[in-house]
């Protein structure tokens, strides 16, 4: 196999080592030079390129038969520059990619909305409260819509990501001791990073298109998993002012019951230790 990572840090990272491992020609980009020295171990190349290089994505695309897109924005990105231009580019290079036989996309559940923490399935339709969320729903439908019956495009929806490095003891520990506003019962959707890599190796292996839920089986409301991690962690309790309104935009419990259907077992269907 030969594959491209568009973006690879924390997610794109451990996919490109786990398919180097397999003995796949892997091609990994960075924005940054800087970065080159240490991603050189993890794959066979790497690539200096932006979203919105079209030749420099054309070039990439150039023999590959997978392209894996897992950029990240921080909280201060431009989302329409990150993921939806990055997108548009990847499209208007496809035909100069003829061996491409498969996209991978790594989305978030926030897309969803506010359901008022009632289960959604891929069936059902996006409310993105965020205009974040509305940039990220396009870039969804930017490359489903590029899907041929030679090329597959897989979107994976994430639920919040924790892992090595990303324990939730440290994702939570800031909040410890602190008051927080609302009631905290809106309902939590995370994913393990181990979860993250087999689904995504899962998609490549079985040529999945469409869209695909990737959240973990167990959902607590924001309230009792920050209890449970405190609890854990021998950290200060959180307290909550249901006087305030929620700093949440969205409340949803995602389904995972297609991907399942779709062969993957989970690794990590439950929080662990915490």
């Amino acid at each position: 196999m030969k594959a491209a990572i568009l973006g690879c840090g924390y997610v794109g990272t451990a996919i490109a080592q786990l398919w180097q491992s397999q003995g796949a020609k892997v091609t990994v980009t960075t924005t940054s030079r800087d970065r080159i020295p240490a991603l050189k171990p993890i794959a066979a190349a790497v690539q200096v390129v932006t979203g919105s290089d079209s030749d420099g994505i054309a070039a990439l695309l150039q023999d590959q038969d997978t392209l894996l897109i897992c950029v990240g924005a921080g909280r201060q990105a431009d989302y329409r520059q990150v993921y939806l231009n990055t997108a548009e580019t990847v499209v208007g290079a496809l035909d100069r990619a003829p061996e491409l036989k498969q996209i991978i996309f790594t989305s978030t559940y926030s897309v969803y909305g506010n359901y008022e923490g009632a289960w959604a399935r891929e069936d059902d339709p996006a409310k993105p409260a965020t205009e974040n969320g509305k940039i990220m729903l396009e870039t969804e439908q930017t490359l489903l819509g590029a899907a041929t019956n030679d090329l597959a495009v897989c979107v994976f929806r994430l639920g919040g990501i924790y892992g090595p490095g990303r324990e939730l003891a440290k994702i939570y520990g800031r909040a410890a001791g602190t008051t927080r506003p609302g009631s905290g019962h809106e309902a939590s959707n995370w994913v393990h990073l181990d979860d993250i890599v087999g689904a995504i190796a899962h998609a490549q292996s079985h040529s999945l298109s469409g869209l695909y839920n990737l959240v973990q089986d167990e959902i607590p409301t924001v309230r009792e998993l920050i209890d449970r991690v405190c609890t854990a962690n021998h950290l200060a309790p959180v307290q909550w002012d249901s006087s305030q309104p929620s700093a949440r935009p969205y409340n949803v419990r995602v389904s995972n019951q297609k991907l399942k259907a779709a062969g993957y077992e989970f690794c990590r269907p439950r929080f662990e230790g915490l």
